[in-house]
C-alpha cells in the first residue's frame, strides 16, 4: 500500500502526516491487510467538538488487527485540531471557516480550503467507501442516524442506500448536499455515508462503542472483514425539512431528538434579540425529529430544529 509516497507492507500499521499546501498536515493512520481488497477511508473531527467519532476512531486503530483485514483502511481521528483544541463549534478558528461547507478545496485558499483540497486530491482517489463520522455540536441534540447521498446517481445512491442498512442506527436519511466532504465524494462517484452520533458537547463510552461497531459494520459489507452483525431495523427519510433562525436572537425549543411528532405540533419558539419579533416553529407534517439546537443564543440562519418522515 502507498499513500503520498508512504508506503506500507501488508499486515502492518502506520501512523502518517499528509501535506496541507503551507499549513499543518493531517494526520492519518494507514492499516495495510495482510489480505488483498477494498479501501475505506474514514474521517472523524471535521468539527472539532463532535467527540464521539474522533474516539472511535482513536479506538480502532488501537483495536484493529491488520492480519485479520481484507484491504486497507485509512482513518483520520482529528481532522480539524485548532477547532478541537480551541473548543469552537463547526469551525476551524484559523480562518473561522467550516469545514464541511469548503468541498471542493482550492490549493491557495484560506488553512480550511487547503485541508478540504488536501482531502479530496489525495484521499478520495484512494477510497473505495468513505465514511465521515459526525455528532451534535455542543449546541446540539440529535438522535443517531446516517445520511445517505440522493442525486448522486442511481450507482452511488444504490451502493450507499445497502451500507446504510447495514448499520445499527434506526434512521437513514436522504441527502441532496453537495458541498461536503461526503457529499462532494458521492457527487465524484465514490460511495460515501455521514454517521451522526452524540451531542451537546459530551460523549459516552456506549456512544464510542457504538461508532466503533458502525464502522466495522461497514467494513464487514466491504468484505474488509469477516464478522456477523444481527440486522438492525431502519427507517428511511425521504423527506425533511431544516429550520433556521431567521435572525439573531433566542431559541426555546420544545421537542427532543428522536421525538414523534404531528403535524403542526410546536417544536419551539424563536425570539429577536431585540425582543420586537416572535415566531413560532411548527411541524408542517407528521415525523420524527432529527436534531435539533439546545442553545439559548442563536445566529442568523443557525440550525433550530430538523425533523422528517418515510
Amino acid at each position: 500500500m502507498t499513500l503520498c509516497g508512504f508506503e506500507i507492507a501488508p499486515g502492518e500499521k502506520r501512523q502518517v502526516k499528509l501535506p496541507v499546501p503551507g499549513g499543518a498536515p493531517l494526520e492519518a493512520w494507514l492499516l495495510c491487510g495482510a489480505h488483498p481488497g477494498k479501501t475505506l477511508v474514514v474521517t472523524a473531527g471535521v468539527h472539532g467538538c463532535e467527540y464521539v467519532g474522533i474516539l472511535a476512531l482513536q479506538k480502532l486503530v488501537e483495536t484493529l488487527d491488520c492480519a485479520t483485514l481484507f484491504g486497507q483502511v485509512i482513518l483520520l481521528p482529528l481532522v480539524n485540531s485548532k477547532g478541537f483544541f480551541a473548543g469552537v463549534k463547526q469551525l476551524n478558528p484559523a480562518d473561522d471557516r467550516n469545514l464541511n461547507r469548503e468541498f471542493p478545496g482550492k490549493a491557495d485558499g484560506t488553512e480550511t480550503q487547503r485541508m478540504a483540497w488536501t482531502i479530496e486530491k489525495i484521499l478520495y482517489p484512494e477510497a473505495d467507501f468513505l465514511l465521515d463520522l459526525h455528532g451534535g455540536d455542543w449546541n446540539e441534540e440529535l438522535a443517531p442516524l446516517v445520511f445517505f447521498p440522493c442525486g448522486a446517481g442511481q450507482k452511488v445512491e444504490q451502493e450507499t442506500r445497502r451500507a446504510a442498512q447495514a448499520l445499527s442506527v434506526s434512521m437513514r436519511v436522504c441527502s441532496t448536499a453537495r458541498n461536503g466532504l461526503y457529499s462532494l465524494a458521492a457527487q465524484k462517484g465514490i460511495p460515501a455515508l455521514l454517521l451522526e452520533r452524540g451531542g451537546n458537547g459530551r460523549w459516552t463510552p456506549e456512544e464510542v462503542d457504538a461508532d466503533c461497531e458502525d464502522v466495522l459494520r461497514l467494513m464487514n459489507h466491504l468484505g474488509i472483514r469477516k464478522e456477523a452483525f444481527d440486522a438492525v431495523p431502519q427507517t428511511e427519510i425521504a423527506k425533511a425539512v431544516y429550520e433556521e433562525a431567521p435572525a439573531d436572537g433566542y431559541w426555546f425549543p420544545q421537542v427532543c431528538a428522536g421525538q414523534e411528532v404531528l403535524k403542526d405540533a410546536l417544536l419551539g419558539r424563536w425570539k429577536s434579540s431585540d425582543g420586537t419579533q416572535n415566531c413560532e416553529v411548527r411541524a408542517r407534517f407528521a415525523g420524527r425529529v432529527l436534531y435539533e439546537t439546545t442553545a439559548l443564543g442563536v445566529r442568523r440562519n443557525d440550525p433550530l430544529v430538523a425533523y422528517g418522515t418515510a
